[in-house]
């Protein structure tokens, strides 16, 4: 058992990211030390331990340590046997090269994912990862008067850009093949730090009160400043990396610039809450079901 706290955290961005050295993820954590990595990964945002060398049952065992595991997905299929581990395949048309927050068409996203890298491109494939909160702090204060107050619907079923291959149509089916739409606040405040962030990303398509333009604009103002090069960090893997990132408070990006090359990682991610705004409203559910398999038993 990895009984010490005494590990070494190396920021890696000056708003986002720290690498986690002298942890063997692979041995059973003592409590102590988990709850040293939960500190860190409050105050960092996403914690990148290097060269772990898990299987699938490890990267189970170190994400339930932070709380009860979802099921891969809502809508797309598990890993064969594997109910909660979601593939990231780039050779099945799973690239999500756009800036999202995991699953946030439901009502209770995630909480916390992490990422497994087993088969890497020798070049590109990396992973971005942005600090919603500094971006809420960068905006003018106008502009985080109006945020405070408005909700924004996410959704999976939106106008993507069209497929590449059948086996990416594939799996844009299965991704749409039951729709949701979820209504969040545009600012949600994290539950155990009180910290507030912008809760937006790709998922989220409108603004409630507001028209389709007027939303384009409002979102796009919005995301620009999470996605600001200050608040990135990025993420070159090499195998065996696992990445932890607080989904309460972060959106990614992993960029489509590997061309036929093959990329492969598992996802696992922990069961969330259910957003708060900052008058304390909770989120709540407009078209789809309740995704109680992304909710905690004791919620």
């Amino acid at each position: 058992m990895t009984t010490s706290t005494d590990f070494d955290i190396r920021r890696i961005g000056g708003r986002i990211g720290a690498e986690i050295l002298g942890v063997d993820l692979s041995t059973e954590l003592a409590p102590a030390v988990v709850t040293e990595i939960n500190s860190a990964l409050l105050e960092h945002k996403a914690l990148v331990f290097r060269d772990q060398e898990l299987d699938d049952a490890g990267q189970l065992r170190f994400a339930s340590l932070f709380g009860e595991l979802t099921t891969a997905h809502p809508t797309v299929p598990s890993v064969d046997g594997q109910p909660n581990i979601l593939p990231v395949d780039g050779d099945e048309g799973i690239r999500a090269n756009q800036w999202h927050t995991d699953v946030t068409f439901v009502r209770t996203p995630p909480k916390a994912s992490t990422l497994r890298s087993i088969v890497v491109p020798p070049y590109g494939g990396n992973t971005l990862i942005a600090n919603s909160a500094a971006a809420y702090r960068d905006l003018p204060e106008p502009l985080r008067e109006l945020a405070d107050k408005l909700w924004a619907v996410h959704t999976n079923d939106y106008d993507y850009a069209a497929p590449k291959s059948e086996k990416a149509a594939e799996h844009r089916r299965r991704f749409v093949s039951r729709k949701y739409r979820t209504a969040h606040p545009v600012v949600r405040v994290h539950p155990e730090t009180g910290e507030r962030g912008l809760f937006v990303g790709g998922f989220a398509q409108s603004i409630v009160g507001l028209g389709p333009s007027d939303s384009r604009d409002l979102l796009r103002i919005f995301q620009s400043y999470v996605t600001r090069p200050e608040n990135i960090v990025r993420v070159a893997w090499t195998p065996g990396d696992l990445v932890l990132f607080d989904n309460r408070i972060t959106q990614h990006y992993a960029p489509d610039d590997y061309g036929d090359l093959p990329r492969l990682l598992h996802r696992v991610t922990v069961a969330g809450d259910v957003p708060a705004g900052v008058d304390g409203t909770l989120s709540h559910v407009i078209e789809g079901d309740d995704a109680a398999h992304y909710t905690p038993v004791a919620a």
